[in-house]
């Protein structure tokens, strides 16, 4: 059984700036005005803060009300190209998870292979599955896989039949193994400038939760 634990975030954990991360903040801000027409923050790399909370694969999500999406596409042109970055969303109105089929897809090579891979903090919710699925459906030459840190209200039957229509539209879903985070790590997350990169520390019970929610996916699917 995995480790019940409530943990309340402080302010810079949920996404809201601490007196220390205001500069931060005010980054963040200006970024946000500037994106239409939802608000949604896209970058390079994440603050160390948000991943250490909202990619910790808990069973018990309290406080983690808002999905980090890591992408990495691969486009098979004439000269393949792979592009990177994360979308994090607020929950104004699109989901990251939509925000990459509405911002980032276009942006890539028409009519190209695209190998997708996500990295994202929990699963789909039920409107997002109908999304991936339909676009699967739609652009014979997407192929998608999903990593994710947790499992989404997996309990929900509606949410476990949008786990199996995403994999029977040909989406690759796999639970984020400990190797799996610190690649995120590595490469989705900012290290302090000036500071050699800092190794990727494991947080206790990081793979017995890994193997839980690898158990419940392989019932549900």
């Amino acid at each position: 059984k995995m480790a019940e634990k409530q943990e309340e975030p402080s302010n810079a954990q949920n996404g809201e700036p601490d007196n220390a991360e205001e500069s931060e903040g005010k980054k963040k801000k200006v970024k946000r005005e500037d994106l239409p027409p939802f608000e949604i923050v896209t970058g390079e790399r994440l603050p160390a803060i948000f991943f250490k909370f909202q990619f910790r694969n808990v069973e018990y999500s309290s406080g983690r009300n808002k999905t980090f999406l890591c992408y990495v596409v691969e486009t098979q042109g004439k000269e393949p190209v792979t592009c990177r970055g994360y979308l994090e969303d607020e929950h104004a109105a699109a989901h990251a998870e939509m925000a990459f089929f509405n911002t980032i897809l276009p942006t890539c090579q028409a009519g190209a292979r695209h190998d997708v891979t996500w990295y994202v903090s929990s699963s789909p919710c039920v409107t997002c599955a109908e999304r991936i699925c339909e676009a699967l459906r739609k652009n014979k030459g997407l192929r998608l896989t999903i990593m994710v840190g947790r499992l989404f209200m997996w309990e929900e039957p509606e949410m476990q039949a949008a786990l199996r229509s995403m994999k029977e539209a040909g989406c690759k879903l796999r639970i984020m193994k400990p190797q799996d985070f610190e690649y995120v790590w590595k490469n989705f997350v900012e290290q302090e400038e000036g500071e050699e990169a800092k190794s990727f520390v494991p947080w206790e019970d990081i793979q017995e939760n890994f193997l839980y929610y690898e158990e419940k996916l392989a019932e549900i699917l």
